[in-house]
């Protein structure tokens, strides 16, 4: 373990220290370099542990996640580089995405309690020194997000989030950082946050009528000159983008993953450090079209899983600190230990978080699992539709709605999900339902629904009649996740695989009837799909029925606890299944 960890780190340190070396013959004799350290998509991690599996956090690729593990490195490169001369950065989604994150929002609200967020805490004691607003910072609502916001000792940016009316940036848009330099004037480190314009349409409930959130490029061209002019040296951007330039949710809004293109269209911009699409990037150059110069780009993965370390060597010319070189590398957090400061500050949330996911809240008859679910009808899958079905039906008694059929629409989130036979408890609940989605209602059309059901089918690549069937080469067609494979409960329904996309749907029917064009039917969908998430036909402009904001999630877990008991038999149908040309895949 340890020789490993010195090899990792000590790779970062030839590179810094290559770099002087190889410009040497052209630079001034006096140089500085400055280390920008960053880390994005935390997803509420602070601990090495998986709360779905109750132990100790790994992969396949052995990785570890948390704060406690990236608060070892930090310390490490600040003793190597020298504390003046480091910062740390972050990129955004910090505070969702771990059962200890859903509590501290959602069980023990911290707005409402008054106590410290497990990510404040953590994020203070390593010494943040500038946060970007994610898009999964909104999921909560504003006013956790406010207390959060207050809570950090580090700035919280977000350029291009501005109120909806006045279009004045409703978080501090850039930070600059002062660093003392002996017998020199100091060096002065600009940092610009921009976040995801997707959040508009992912968080629709939350921000609309209150925020907007305007280009990544020209919020950027926009900040970086006022950044230069306030006497920044070194400018870098945090964004909660990509760097494909392309968008999941299609073209209404500005682009979603536009890391590069502000590296490539915004002068004054020496480095990027980006998150969101959970890659890892250690290092990338990208030419600005305006001035030629090379922009330096790194993406640290996901979950604290890795550290980008940004090297930049500043030399004196014409009186002005001057970027003359600049690298970067990606520490792995599996080479050290875990901060004992920082697992100690954590204990206690840990401790109450690990007791509250692992209350039974209903007995199983038998062992359910998701395993199969992206390509067969499944129990457990059956289970969320019964639950999202029930509590829209119960709603709509006594509207003028309550005589259309309610149908019921969930995905696959995971397949290593299971229900045991025994006790089930709230983290076998939320390692089903993975995501902090709220119970929306729509109507749809019998011809709506059949195309909604193609577009959800696109999900399959084709099999030519006789090739064997591999369930590991069915599924996952043009790189579509699991998450954004719709299956639909209430009628019955076949998928046939040897057919091309778009004419895959057979034998679509309601209570045995085939279902008519001009039908009506009112269909149980969650916030993410109904606002856009996946670009599906017709759901986002459906009439809304039903959005009392229930979680989907906490539903289950109520529903479970209500009843004392999980059995199949109750719930369990197979009204969907895949063929090959008319006959049954499975």
């Amino acid at each position: 373990m340890h020789s490993k960890k010195l090899a990792v780190v000590g790779v970062a340190t030839v590179a810094a220290l290559a770099a002087p070396a190889a410009a040497s013959a052209s630079s001034p004799a006096k140089t500085v370099t400055v280390t920008v350290m960053g880390t994005s998509d935390l997803h509420g991690n602070t601990l090495n542990w998986d709360y779905f599996k109750n132990a100790e956090f790994t992969d396949s690729r052995n990785n570890d996640v948390g704060l406690a593990k990236v608060s070892t490195l930090v310390n490490q490169v600040r003793a190597e580089r020298g504390a003046d001369r480091t910062l740390l950065f972050d990129s955004g989604d910090t505070i969702q995405g771990t059962p200890l994150a859903y509590y501290y929002a959602k069980v023990e609200p911290v707005h409402e309690t008054g106590k410290l967020h497990p990510m404040a805490r953590a994020m203070n004691a390593i010494g943040y020194d500038a946060v970007t607003l994610g898009n999964h910072e909104f999921n909560y609502g504003l006013p956790l997000l406010a207390t959060w916001v207050k809570q950090m000792k580090a700035p919280v940016l977000g350029a291009n989030a501005v109120h909806a009316r006045s279009g004045l940036p409703a978080y501090r848009p850039f930070t600059i950082k002062t660093m003392k330099v002996r017998g020199d004037k100091p060096i002065r480190v600009g940092v610009l946050g921009l976040t995801n314009p997707g959040v508009a349409i992912w968080d629709k409930a939350n921000v609309e009528g209150r925020l907007r959130f305007t280009d990544l490029v020209a919020t950027a061209k926009k900040w970086v000159p006022v950044i230069r002019g306030l006497g920044a040296d070194v400018v870098v951007v945090t964004a909660h983008a990509g760097d494909n330039g392309m968008s999941s949710y299609g073209g209404d809004l500005p682009i979603e993953n536009a890391s590069a293109l502000v590296a490539e269209q915004v002068p004054g911009v020496d480095a990027v450090l980006f998150g969101h699409a959970h890659n890892e990037v250690p290092e990338k150059f990208v030419t600005n079209k305006v001035t030629g110069e090379q922009v330096l780009l790194s993406e640290p993965g996901k979950w604290g899983q890795r550290l980008s370390v940004l090297d930049f060597r500043l030399a004196k010319k014409r009186g002005k600190w001057t970027v003359v070189g600049k690298s970067a590398t990606l520490l792995n957090t599996n080479t050290v230990a875990e901060d004992p400061k920082i697992v100690a500050l954590m204990k206690e949330q840990h401790e109450t978080t690990v007791k509250y996911v692992n209350t039974v809240v209903a007995q199983s008859k038998e062992q359910l699992s998701a395993a199969e679910s992206p390509y067969k009808d499944t129990a457990i899958v059956d289970y969320i539709q019964k639950v999202q079905a029930e509590t829209v039906a119960e709603a709509l008694e006594g509207t003028a709605d309550a005589s259309l059929p309610v149908l019921s629409i969930a995905a696959p989130f995971s397949r290593t999900a299971v229900f045991p036979a025994g006790p089930v408890s709230v983290r076998d609940m939320a390692g089903l339902y993975v995501y902090d989605n709220t119970l929306m209602a729509v109507k749809l059309t019998g011809a709506q629904l059949k195309e909604y059901l193609e577009y959800s089918a696109k999900y399959f690549n084709q099999i030519a009649p006789g090739a064997p069937v591999d369930p590991a080469a069915l599924t996952n067609a043009g790189g579509t996740p699991d998450y954004n494979y719709d299956q639909l409960a209430g009628v019955t329904y076949d998928v046939d695989v040897a057919k091309p996309a778009g004419q895959r749907i057979t034998g679509l029917s309601h209570q045995g009837r085939p279902v008519t064009d001009d039908q009506q039917f009112v269909v149980a969908v969650n916030n993410y799909r109904q606002s856009g998430g996946g670009g599906f036909p017709h759901i986002t402009t459906a009439p809304v029925v039903y959005n009392a904001q229930v979680e989907i999630r906490q539903a289950l877990i109520d529903h479970a606890a209500a009843t004392g008991t999980i059995d199949p038999a109750d719930f369990a149908e197979v009204n969907w299944r895949l063929t090959r040309d008319g006959v049954p895949l499975f």
